[in-house]
């Protein structure tokens, strides 16, 4: 596990923070950070708080690597990137996620992977802007938004690249509630101890249950739209841009 993303334990819960010492965007070494300290996580059976240092809780994904990276590099971070925001869906015990900055994709898709999503008030945006950079939102990254989106704000938020402050963020789906920022973490660590109270076997079976057609629907996708041709068709399509 790398200092980009850490994991501590406090009784029956685990704290991931994402921290790179700047936008804390989601290359492939934050991601395999990240998933190194879900291991440590499931391993220990925590509860998890998934959080960030900085001014932002993520940038999103490495635009450099889209920009100037190899077709490897692409399908490997894109694919660590979809691969994360599957298993915190599934994770077998419950995830808060504390938001205190900007939350980019794929910073986005974590939050709306989680299963209880705290937002601090602030000045900071949340939302899919891929199309207003002149990417195409992938196919897992739709599904995971359709799943906690209003349909109103599902389409303004996936289809227009439109960014939400927190409040709105509420309202949107993206978070479940909002708290002052110095409650912030507090809120996050109350909740997780809530919620390990709760018969974890019980929580595993029925997260399963009730996701368990999306999560389907989320690996064949993965399975089918990100592999090395993916990495190979972007190289390409820069190449003749």
């Amino acid at each position: 596990m790398t200092d980009l993303a850490t994991y501590s334990r406090s009784g029956p819960v685990g704290t991931i923070v994402i921290d790179d010492g700047k936008a804390n965007v989601m290359s492939l070494a934050m991601l395999n950070a990240l998933h190194a300290a879900f291991d440590q996580a499931e391993k220990d059976k925590t509860v998890v708080i998934l959080k960030a240092r900085g001014k932002h809780f993520s940038g999103g994904f490495d635009l450099n690597v889209f920009a100037k990276g190899s077709a490897q590099d692409q399908y490997l971070m894109v694919k660590a990137g979809a691969e994360l925001a599957l298993r915190i869906l599934s994770f077998p015990t419950p995830v808060v996620a504390a938001c205190h900055g900007n939350a980019y994709p794929m910073g986005a898709f974590l939050i709306m992977s989680s299963d209880h999503r705290i937002a601090a008030e602030g000045d900071y945006r949340i939302g899919m802007n891929e199309v207003a950079i002149g990417l195409t939102v992938p196919r897992f990254a739709i599904e995971i938004a359709r799943q906690r989106l209003t349909p109103a704000y599902f389409s303004r938020a996936v289809m227009t690249g439109e960014m939400f402050g927190p409040m709105e963020a509420v309202t949107a789906g993206f978070f479940d509630r909002l708290v002052p920022a110095d409650a912030l973490e507090r809120s996050a660590e109350e909740t997780a101890q809530a919620l390990a109270a709760l018969n974890m076997a019980a929580h595993a079976a029925t997260k399963a249950r009730a996701r368990g057609a999306l999560i389907k629907m989320i690996r064949a996708m993965i399975d089918e739209d990100i592999t090395p041709q993916y990495g190979e068709d972007r190289v390409a399509k820069r190449a003749s841009a």
